[in-house]
């Protein structure tokens, strides 16, 4: 049972209105900012103990844990994903496949592309099942594409998974606080928090399955990856957490400050509900502007000019643009006022809009 309404986290977020990209950048809620401004008081006073920030950690690993479905010995903690999936892509063996979406963010590619002793393939989402053959090692994609919003087949991946016997890491970032997430489908997974879950930038985590770890070598271990963490400060005689805490990185302290509040709060919600409201939201744009919907939270259309972009911030919407496209990103504080003046903003666009979007 849910704790927490979608329309008390909504309230949370006052100053909210009109803001489309929680894609880019998510805001955050008022208990994080309260919390924020406390450890700052407490900091400038020389009242803040940084063994204190333990517990904030640990408090925040343990609703990441519940929002994304796994045990909380599977999550290790970091500041980047690309730092975490590189930790992935060391582990390939040299000469096997990789599989990996076109169009992807670069930080889930880069790592994989730079091995030029591994074999990359990268093919369109979409496809991501049918080319999954008994030679690919892992399959590495977005849950929700970037540039796009396009949510990934998740079923038919895992099915051919198990089929082919190849390993799967699935990025969170642009799903995990707006999407339904069951990370426990996967090998691994990797996510920031800054987007959807309205997190200080430099909170990210690892979620990897105890047969997946054991191929996975902790090559950035230091001593926030120790059994005991304030025993592992000096070396050499350092022994590191046996579950997935030896991949952790040790914290920037004050961005967990305001995670801890706002994984908590999308922890206590129903992802279901959550997607409900903002993919709704996404298609009653798109049908306002008599396109298809395409049941996303992100709506995207070729804007290859900018001019869609332009019409929305002069509008006093802020929106953002991705390869080459015009991208709205509806969170749950969104509302149908929202897309109101969105549509209006966008109404002498329209026509070029219905023909750009079915490209």
């Amino acid at each position: 049972m849910t704790a927490l309404i979608l329309a008390d986290a909504a309230a949370e977020f006052a100053g909210a209105r009109g803001y489309l990209a929680a894609a880019t950048s998510g805001l955050p809620p008022r208990r994080a900012v309260e919390a924020l401004r406390t450890d700052l008081d407490a900091w400038t006073s020389g009242r803040r103990d940084a063994k204190g920030y333990d517990d904030v950690v640990r408090a925040t690993r343990e609703a990441y844990a519940r929002l994304v479905q796994v045990p909380v010995d599977r999550v290790a903690i970091g500041s980047q994903t690309s730092a975490l999936v590189a930790l992935i892509a060391d582990a390939v063996p040299a000469g096997a496949e990789v599989l990996l979406a076109d169009g992807d963010f670069a930080s889930l590619m880069y790592p994989f592309l730079v091995r030029t002793e591994v074999s990359t393939r990268v093919v369109p989402l979409a496809d991501l099942p049918d080319a999954m053959t008994s030679s690919t090692w892992l399959t590495a994609f977005s849950l929700v594409q970037s540039a796009t919003g396009e949510v990934a087949p998740v079923a038919d991946i895992v099915a051919a998974a198990h089929r082919t016997g190849a390993r799967t890491l699935a990025d969170l970032t642009q799903a995990a606080g707006v999407h339904p997430v069951d990370a426990a489908l996967f090998d691994a997974t990797v996510g920031h928090a800054y987007k959807w879950l309205c997190s200080p930038r430099g909170v990210a985590f690892l979620t990897i399955s105890p047969e997946f770890a054991d191929l996975v070598t902790p090559r950035q271990a230091g001593w926030y990856a120790g059994d005991d963490v304030w025993a592992s400060c000096y070396g050499p005689d350092i022994h590191l957490a046996a579950d997935a805490r030896r991949f952790d990185v040790s914290p920037a302290w004050e961005a967990w400050v305001g995670a801890e509040q706002s994984i908590a709060l999308f922890a206590e919600l129903d992802m279901a509900e959550v997607w409900q409201h903002a993919s709704g939201l996404g298609d009653l744009l798109a049908t306002t502007l008599g396109c298809a919907p395409q049941r996303q939270a992100i709506v995207t259309w070729p804007d290859p000019e900018g001019a869609a972009l332009a019409a929305l911030g002069a509008a006093g919407l802020r929106a953002s643009g991705r390869a080459g496209r015009v991208r709205l990103a509806f969170h749950l504080w969104n509302t149908a006022e929202d897309v109101a003046r969105a549509a209006d903003a966008l109404a002498p666009l329209r026509p070029h809009l219905a023909v750009a979007a079915r490209r």
